[in-house]
């Protein structure tokens, strides 16, 4: 990566600090308010939006401090980097979600067995008040969610919360002119669906990448024969693709060629990393040059059940 690549990613992530905190403000703000009046006007509906941006503010608070953590260089004991405590912080903040819906849930089932009378003028205006903040937060953080897992964790959370505020302006309206207060839990209920779908994806993608799975849209036979078409590779084998961060991908491969002086094969290491680059956004390879192939020349690396993998010396 160059200089100025290097300052224009660091400039962007000081950038996304910024709108992080921005957004930590006004979900810290609004909760309080929506609280408030979700225990004065009797609502659970507005209290259940509450919690929601609540445990979003908790959430910002930890995508920030992942965001400090992960510009981080690497060190000896960590030569990665600090780029995955991204991940580790998306899945607290789905698990904060998820308790917040558990909640939500039992609470609505007491006052779905019990409707209470509920003021719907302040609900509407306090949810309004919700849906603008969530809006402009959603603003702030939708740069940065088309490139960093937690940015998106964070931008998600606000949409979510958008328009569950719009949902409740809706019952308030209502509220004022039918007393159909058993509303009120079953749009609880539904903010905790919109918990459980939002999270879920954000919970799939972490874990796959803490498993080292396959990044989506990286097809290893399309990689095997893209490469093995350039003139001097003989095979490519032992193929490992996987993702150290939610912003970059790696690679580490076997590649044969015939026996020849080093510098032929800087040549092609050259070739290669630009192909893995330009075709598949890669950027971090780790290639192994041998003249002599390994594992049967097998595209996966295959461990045996003793736990010991069959390379030769050349290795």
């Amino acid at each position: 990566m160059t200089t100025h690549q290097h300052n224009h990613h660091q400039t962007r992530e000081e950038s996304w600090g910024k709108r992080l905190v921005a957004s930590m403000v006004m979900n810290l703000m609004i909760p309080a308010v929506q609280i408030y009046g979700g225990i004065i006007s009797g609502s659970m509906a507005l209290i259940s939006d509450a919690l929601h941006n609540l445990s979003d503010f908790i959430s910002l608070v930890i995508n920030y401090a992942a965001l400090i953590i992960g510009k981080r260089g690497p060190t000896l004991k960590h030569t990665f980097g600090f780029k995955r405590v991204e991940i580790f912080a998306t899945l607290i903040s789905v698990a904060l979600l998820y308790g917040a819906a558990f909640y939500i849930a039992v609470e609505a089932w007491q006052r779905f067995r019990e409707p209470q009378p509920i003021i719907g003028q302040m609900v509407i205006w306090i949810a309004l008040l919700g849906f603008v903040g969530n809006i402009l937060s959603a603003l702030l953080l939708h740069a940065g969610s088309k490139v960093n897992l937690n940015m998106k964790s964070a931008f998600l959370h606000m949409l979510a919360d958008a328009a569950t505020s719009l949902g409740v302006v809706a019952l308030g309206i209502l509220w004022i002119f039918k007393p159909w207060y058993w509303l009120d839990p079953l749009f609880s209920w539904l903010i905790v669906a919109m918990i459980l779908y939002s999270g879920w994806s954000l919970l799939k993608d972490s874990v796959l990448i803490l498993m080292n799975a396959t990044p989506p849209g990286i097809d290893l036979e399309e990689i095997k024969q893209s490469l093995e078409s350039i003139d001097g590779i003989k095979e490519i084998h032992d193929l490992h693709v996987w993702n150290p961060s939610s912003d970059s991908i790696a690679l580490a491969m076997h590649i044969t060629v015939p026996d020849q002086m080093l510098g032929r094969v800087d040549e092609l290491a050259s070739q290669v990393r630009t192909i893995l680059s330009s075709k598949f956004s890669i950027d971090h390879p780790t290639l192994q040059f041998e003249s002599n192939g390994c594992n049967n020349g097998q595209l996966l690396c295959c461990v045996p059940k003793n736990g010991h993998q069959n390379h030769n010396k050349h290795h």
